[in-house]
C-alpha cells in the first residue's frame, strides 16, 4: 500500500494531519524501533491508514519528517541562541560554553538518544536517515560558527587556517563523548560535563590562539 510520492496536501486540517501523524509515529518510533506499524501509528494519531501514506508515501520518508521534528523541536532554542551570542557578543569564550551546554543538554535528552540509535541502526538501509540527522542535527550552528570564526581570524583574534576542520574539532571536544558514551547505554555525569565544556572551550581557543 505504499505509495513512494505523496500527495501534495495543503490547508489547517492537512497541516494538523500531519502533526498528529509526526507526534504518533516519533511515539511509536522510540518505543517499537523502525519496526513500528503504520497501522499502530495512523490509529494513535487519530486518522486512516491511507491518510498516513497520502501524506509520507513511505515509512522512511515518514521517519526522515520525525527526526526533523525532533531536532527542530530539541535544538530550536539552542541553534538561535548560538547565533545570537556569536554575533552579537565580543566575548567568544563564553559564546561557545553556552552553546556546547545548550548542544548537550537538547542532545542526551533521553528521546533524542532512542532516535539517534535509531538512525544508527537503520542508516546502511536508509542512509537518507543519517543525511537528516547531520541537516537537522547541530551542524545547523555551523553557519553562525562559521562566521564568528572567519570575522574574529580576518581581525587577527583567532589563527584558524581551516574553520571546517575547526569546528569538527569544537564537536569533538564538548558534544561527541556524550554521543560516543550513549551508544553503550552510560551516560556522563553533571560534573564531567561541565569540566568537559570548560577545558574543551579553553584547549580549542587556546589552540587557535583566541585573543
Amino acid at each position: 500500500m505504499a505509495n513512494d510520492t505523496p500527495r501534495e496536501l495543503t490547508g489547517d486540517r492537512a497541516a494538523r494531519k500531519r502533526e498528529a501523524i509526526v507526534k504518533a509515529a516519533r511515539t511509536s518510533f522510540v518505543r517499537d524501533g523502525f519496526d513500528a506499524g503504520m497501522d499502530a501509528i495512523a490509529a494513535e494519531a487519530g486518522v486512516s491508514k491511507v491518510t498516513v501514506y497520502n501524506h509520507y508515501g513511505n515509512k522512511e520518508t515518514l521517519f526522515i519528517a520525525v527526526v526533523g521534528d525532533a531536532l527542530e523541536e530539541a535544538l530550536a532554542e539552542a541553534i538561535a541562541g548560538t547565533a545570537e551570542r556569536l554575533s552579537a557578543s565580543d566575548d567568544l569564550r563564553s559564546a561557545l560554553k553556552w552553546t556546547a551546554r545548550a548542544w548537550v543538554t537538547s542532545m542526551t535528552r533521553p528521546d533524542m538518544v532512542a532516535l539517534r540509535h535509531l538512525v544508527v541502526s537503520e542508516v546502511r538501509r536508509f542512509p537518507q536517515l543519517g543525511v537528516a540527522w547531520r541537516e537537522h542535527g547541530p551542524d545547523r550552528a555551523r553557519p553562525a560558527l562559521a562566521a564568528a570564526f572567519r570575522r574574529l581570524a580576518e581581525a587577527g583574534r583567532l589563527d584558524m587556517p581551516d574553520v571546517d576542520l575547526a569546528i569538527l574539532q569544537l564537536y569533538s571536544l564538548v558534544l561527541y563523548p556524550h554521543l560516543v558514551h550513549s551508544a553503550y547505554g552510560t551516560t556522563l555525569d553533571e560534573d564531567t560535563t561541565e569540566r568537559l565544556i570548560d577545558s574543551g572551550v579553553d584547549m580549542f581557543l587556546g589552540f587557535y590562539g583566541y585573543r
